[in-house]
């Protein structure tokens, strides 16, 4: 190097971490497949490639004054779209860096080894529970090499320093098994360390070859060079279901918005209850909180009360390993409008979406963070409306990312898109990801309707059927599945607007029970009504039955709205009526909950499918 070089400027390291941001998405899946610690969910690449995508689509987007401008705005995004234990931890460590760094208008070498020096420390004190041979391991690694090159600088210029700590984060990085003995049993190095060598290789190569650095190179290979990886494109994850806990499967975050927010007090009161793998990461206006809990909402709510929640996210860990170690070429997604029985879901692998759900002013994620049961019980508690909404299209995004580092192709199995804005997020979220290998089918259906179609897609995936294939099935099925709702109580829904005013008192004074219908257009519409009270189930049934083949035999979801004993008698009803060769009992969710109201009733017929 030249003693004449300058320091680092914004520009310069602008496009440096554009590098290496690139570096790390490109080589995501072969992170995922690496990734046995914190547990073996395989999702490590996909959370660091979503945290530094959120760079890429922020603070590395636009250009900046100076290093300080650009570091301040790089350590807020990293914050708001870390997601993952790796990607909470490297997004406190950019956001420690740019805390020390906020007031430089450039970087020379103790400028840039002081900041990292003080983003390591932020990093390792935003654990409740830090652990050797993790990601904390090679940043500290890197952290001391670039003091020692800082103190031995004659120029101040960072880069021959920066390039001797990337090998001393090289060894570190090759440590982690013998820091780690479920590393070194999986034969791998630790996913989230091999993710923080990938994004400083990316920004040598930027600082070694220039801008031709930006156009992504070896994509495929970046993430597995390692010699000391262990596991190649080829390798699968270890079977190691007994590194998730049962009691704490669920991977919980959310962003937090307050004024001088206490992190001591937070992390007490979640250690209190007993969340795992704890990360804070940010400062005293924003925190990202990360933690593994039995249940998400008690940790959305323990957030809630110091300051407000906002991108909630819950993924199942124990569900996700499961797909992981079931080899097929295709998985199936669909979202929580889908009364899906639990059985079915676990048993086909069928990954779910949450929609959103509003109560008392609160938002919540359905039925991973705020039960059906639950939700009915607030209803009937609460003076105002529920309300539903659609899963941003990141939800989506987070998903199929997920599922397509480990399967061929990815199929959403999606809610009507006349009903609701959830399909396009979907649409969106799959052309952000990969539009050839995860596709988009419109069910033009509802509650078991959705569910009974998404069954079908996740039966023939699980058949080792071709994703055409199932398109095709699942279109000649879509006009063939049927979705009747029957509403005891329609004020949510004249309160909604989904049935005129008048309509009320009409019921009201005539003791008609109205009954609606999924129709062709993919919308709910009012299809008639029967003259009954008590027994309203055995007569819905008879409705349903005169409108149906006696000679067909069929697939059916029967949904209730907190009304189980109702449920259960439309059920026998049914079967003494029709063949069904397999039925269920849900309880239908708030998408259509929020709408119909307590008491409501749902049933969804399909035949019987035969062989694809």
């Amino acid at each position: 190097m030249s003693a004449s070089r300058p320091p680092l400027t914004a520009p310069a390291l602008r496009r440096a971490l554009i590098a290496g941001a690139r570096r790390v998405i490109a080589g995501r899946e072969a992170l995922n497949r690496i990734n046995v610690f914190p547990v073996a969910d395989g999702d490590t690449g996909s959370n660091l490639a979503h945290t530094l995508g959120s760079l890429l689509n922020g603070a590395l987007s636009r250009r900046s004054r100076h290093i300080g401008e650009l570091l301040k705005r790089v350590g807020d995004d990293a914050i708001d779209g870390a997601r993952g234990n790796s990607g909470a931890i490297l997004a406190q460590f950019l956001f420690g860096v740019a805390e020390y760094a906020r007031a430089q208008p450039e970087l020379d070498a103790a400028t840039l080894a002081a900041a990292v020096r003080h983003g390591a420390g932020n990093a390792r004190a935003a654990l409740a529970h830090p652990v050797e041979g993790t990601i904390l391991s090679v940043i500290n690694a890197f952290a001391d090499a670039l003091d020692e090159a800082a103190r031995a600088s004659a120029d101040g210029d960072p880069r021959p320093g920066f390039a001797r700590a990337l090998a001393q984060a090289r060894s570190a990085l090759a440590r982690t098994p013998l820091q780690m003995a479920v590393l070194q049993r999986a034969g791998v190095v630790d996913a989230g360390a091999q993710g923080f060598v990938d994004l400083l290789e990316g920004i040598a190569e930027f600082v070694d070859g220039g801008p031709r650095a930006l156009r992504v190179r070896g994509a495929a290979a970046a993430a597995a060079a390692n010699d000391g990886c262990g596991a190649g494109h080829g390798d699968a994850l270890p079977v190691a279901h007994d590194a998730v806990d049962p009691l704490r499967r669920w991977c919980s975050e959310c962003l937090l918005l307050g004024e001088n927010l206490p992190r001591e007090a937070l992390r007490d009161e979640l250690e209190a209850l007993g969340a795992d793998s704890l990360v804070l990461a940010g400062g005293a206006a924003r925190l990202r909180v990360h933690g593994h809990v039995g249940s998400p909402q008690s940790l959305f709510d323990a957030c809630a009360r110091f300051g407000a929640v906002e991108g909630m996210k819950a993924d199942d860990m124990l569900a996700q390993q499961r797909s992981i170690e079931h080899p097929q070429a295709l998985a199936v997604v669909t979202d929580s409008a889908a009364d899906l029985p639990e059985e079915l879901a676990e048993h086909y692998r069928i990954a779910v979406v949450p929609v959103r759900v509003s109560v008392d002013g609160r938002d919540y994620l359905d039925k991973a963070g705020l039960s059906t049961a639950e939700f009915y019980r607030r209803m009937a508690a609460g003076a105002d409306l529920p309300r539903t909404s659609q899963p941003p299209p990141g939800d989506f995004r987070r998903v199929f990312d997920f599922l397509a580092g480990h399967r061929r192709q990815v199929l959403y199995v999606g809610l009507s898109r006349a009903v609701s804005g959830t399909l396009q997020a979907g649409e969106q979220a799959a052309a952000r990801s990969d539009a050839q290998r995860v596709r988009v089918f419109d069910t033009g259906n509802a509650a078991g309707g959705l569910a009974l179609l998404a069954w079908r897609a996740a039966e023939l995936a699980a058949d080792g059927i071709a994703l055409e294939a199932v398109l095709a099935e699942l279109e000649r099925l879509k006009p063939l599945t049927a979705t009747w709702a029957m509403a005891r109580d329609i004020s949510h829904a004249v309160r909604g607007g989904r049935i005129p005013p008048w309509a009320g008192p009409l019921v009201r004074w005539t003791g008609l029970t109205p009954i609606a219908r999924m129709r062709a257009d993919g919308r709910l519409g009012v299809s008639g009504g029967v003259f009954a009270r008590a027994g309203a189930p055995e007569a819905f049934a008879g409705y349903i039955a005169r409108r149906t083949s006696r000679r067909q035999r069929w697939r059916a979801i029967v949904g209730h709205c907190d009304a189980r004993a109702d449920g259960e008698r439309l059920l026998e009803a049914l079967r003494r009526r029709l063949d069904l060769e397999q039925a269920f009992l849900v309880e239908t969710g708030p998408a259509l909950g929020a709408h119909a109201g307590r008491g409501a009733l749902l049933v969804s017929l399909q035949p019987v499918p035969g062989a694809v």
